[in-house]
C-alpha cells in the first residue's frame, strides 16, 4: 500500500505533541488492568485451587479447575473486545477506556472478599467465576483502546516504539501483582497467606484503579480517529464495528489472529505454567518462585521498547518472526534448566522466554493498527486480538497442566509450543510489510476500495 504522493507532511506524520501524556495514560491504565488480571493468574495457580476446590482431587486437580475459572476471562475478552470495539469506534478511545478500568476494578475488589468452599460451598466459585466474567469481559475492551491511543498520535517512523509502552505497561502490571504477592508470601506464615493474605492485593487494586481513572481523563482523542467519525457521520456507507470489519477485512482478522496466537500460549505457559511445574514437579519455594517472576518482569519491561524500536528499524516481519522460531526452541532448554533446581538457572530461563515473547508482544499494536482504516480499528484489533485467547492463552495452562498430568513429562508440552509457534511463523511470512506506512495513506486507500468520500480536515 503506497503513500498518496499529494499528501502532506501534516499528514503523513501525525502531530506528536502531548505524545508522551498520551503514553503515560496509556500505560497507567494498562498497569492497572494488567495487575489486576495476572493477579488471578498467580493466585490460581498458588491459592485459588485449594481455596474454592478442596474437594477436586489431586493438587493438579484443583489447580486446572483454578485454571478453568481462569480461562472464563479468557472466553469473555472477545464479547468485551467486540462491545467496546464498537463503542470505541463510534464514541471514540477515551471514554471506552475510562469504562473498561472501572469495570476490572470493582470485579477485582470484590473477588477479594469472596468467602471460601468451606464457609458457602459451590456459590463461592460461582460467584468467582460471575467476577471473572466481568473482569475478562472489562479487559477486552482495554488494550485495543490503549495501544489505539498511542498509535494514532505517534509519527509514522517511529510508530513502532511509542505503541510498544502499552505493551511494557502488561509486565509492570504482572511486576506489581507478583510484587504484592511475593510481599505477602514473605510476611505472613503460609496458613494466613492462604487463609487472607492474598486478598490484600485484590483490595490494592482500588488505589491503582483511581489514579488510573484520574490521568485517563486528561487526554484528548487523535485528529486522525476525529477525522474518521466525521467520516462516518457524513457518509452512511462508511460503516464501522465489528460486522464490517470482518466483512471488508477478514484477511486482517485472520492474520492478525495468527500473529497472536504463539506469542500468547508462549507468555503463559512462562508466567502461570512455569510456577505450576516448578511448585508440583519440585516442590520449589513459592517465594523463590515469586521472585524469579518479579525479576525476569523488570528486564521484560526494559526489552519491549527496544524491540519496537528495532521494528522500526528492520521492519515488522523479521523481528517477528525471530521471535516466533526462537520462541519455538524456548520449552526444549527451559524445563531442563528448571529441572537443576538452580535459582539462577530458573531466573534465566523465565527470562530468556519472556526476551523471546517480546519479539513478538512488541510490535503487535504498530502491525495491528497498520492493518485495519481507522473507522474500524479498534474492532478490527479487538477481534483478531481478544478471539485468539480464547484457543490460545486461556488454555495454555490448562492443556500444559493436563500434559503434565498424563505423561508425566514436560515434553508434550516443549512440543505444543513449538508448534504453535510454527502456526505464527506462517501468518508471519504471509503478512504485508507495514513499517512506517501512513494511517491516512490506509484510511485513502479503505476509502478508494469500498467509494467513500473523504471529509475534509
Amino acid at each position: 500500500m503506497s503513500v498518496n504522493k499529494t499528501t502532506t507532511a501534516q499528514e503523513t506524520e501525525p502531530r506528536t505533541s502531548g505524545l508522551k501524556r498520551i503514553v503515560a495514560a496509556s500505560m497507567v491504565g494498562t498497569v492497572v488492568e494488567w495487575y489486576e488480571f495476572f493477579l488471578y493468574a498467580t493466585a490460581a495457580s498458588l491459592v485459588f485451587g485449594t481455596f474454592f476446590f478442596p474437594d477436586a482431587g489431586t493438587e493438579l486437580d484443583g489447580i486446572i479447575a483454578a485454571f478453568l475459572t481462569y480461562a472464563v476471562g479468557f472466553v469473555a475478552r472477545p464479547l468485551g473486545g467486540i462491545v467496546f470495539g464498537q463503542i470505541g469506534d463510534r464514541l471514540g478511545r477515551k471514554h471506552t477506556l475510562q469504562i473498561t478500568i472501572i469495570l476490572v476494578g470493582v470485579a477485582t475488589f470484590l473477588m477479594g472478599c469472596l468467602p471460601g468452599f468451606d464457609t458457602i460451598g459451590y456459590w463461592a466459585p460461582a460467584m468467582l467465576v460471575a467476577l471473572r466474567f466481568i473482569q475478562g469481559f472489562a479487559v477486552g475492551g482495554e488494550w485495543g483502546g490503549a495501544v489505539l491511543l498511542v498509535a494514532e498520535h505517534s509519527p509514522d517512523k517511529s510508530r513502532g516504539f511509542w505503541s510498544s509502552w502499552p505493551q511494557a505497561a502488561v509486565p509492570v502490571g504482572n511486576l506489581l501483582a507478583t510484587l504484592v504477592l511475593l510481599g505477602m508470601s514473605w510476611l505472613l506464615p503460609s496458613d494466613q497467606f492462604l487463609g487472607w493474605g492474598w486478598r490484600v492485593a485484590f483490595w490494592l487494586s482500588a488505589i491503582v484503579v483511581i489514579i488510573g481513572y484520574y490521568i485517563r481523563t486528561h487526554v484528548s482523542e487523535a485528529p486522525i480517529f476525529l477525522e474518521a467519525r466525521a467520516q462516518v457521520e457524513a457518509d452512511k456507507a462508511a460503516g464501522y464495528g465489528v460486522l464490517e470489519v470482518v466483512k471488508k477485512y477478514p484477511r486482517g482478522v485472520f492474520g492478525a489472529m495468527g500473529l497472536r496466537f504463539a506469542e500468547n500460549i508462549l507468555y503463559y505457559i512462562i508466567v502461570s505454567f512455569t510456577i505450576v511445574y516448578l511448585k508440583t514437579v519440585h516442590q520449589y519455594d513459592t517465594s523463590q518462585l515469586l521472585l524469579a517472576l518479579l525479576i525476569a518482569h523488570v528486564i521484560h519491561f526494559l526489552v519491549i521498547p527496544q524491540v519496537g524500536r528495532l521494528s522500526d528499524a528492520f521492519g515488522r516481519r523479521p523481528v517477528y518472526l525471530a521471535g516466533a522460531v526462537l520462541g519455538a526452541t524456548w520449552a526444549f532448554f527451559a524445563f531442563p534448566m528448571f529441572d537443576t533446581m538452580n535459582p539462577f538457572l530458573i531466573i534465566a530461563a523465565v527470562t530468556i522466554g519472556l526476551c523471546f515473547h517480546a519479539l513478538m508482544y512488541a510490535g503487535q499494536p504498530a502491525i495491528m493498527a497498520e492493518m485495519f482504516p481507522t473507522r474500524m480499528r479498534y474492532s478490527g484489533v479487538s477481534l483478531g486480538y481478544q478471539v485468539t485467547s480464547i484457543v490460545a492463552g486461556s488454555l495454555a495452562p490448562i492443556i500444559a497442566t493436563a500434559l503434565l498430568q498424563q505423561y508425566g513429562s514436560w515434553m508434550p508440552v516443549a512440543v505444543y509450543v513449538a508448534v504453535a509457534c510454527a502456526v505464527t511463523a506462517f501468518a508471519v511470512i504471509t503478512m504485508k510489510e507495514t513499517r512506517g506506512i501512513s494511517l491516512l495513506a490506509v484510511d485513502h486507500a479503505d476509502a478508494r476500495t469500498h467509494g467513500l468520500a473523504r471529509v475534509a480536515r
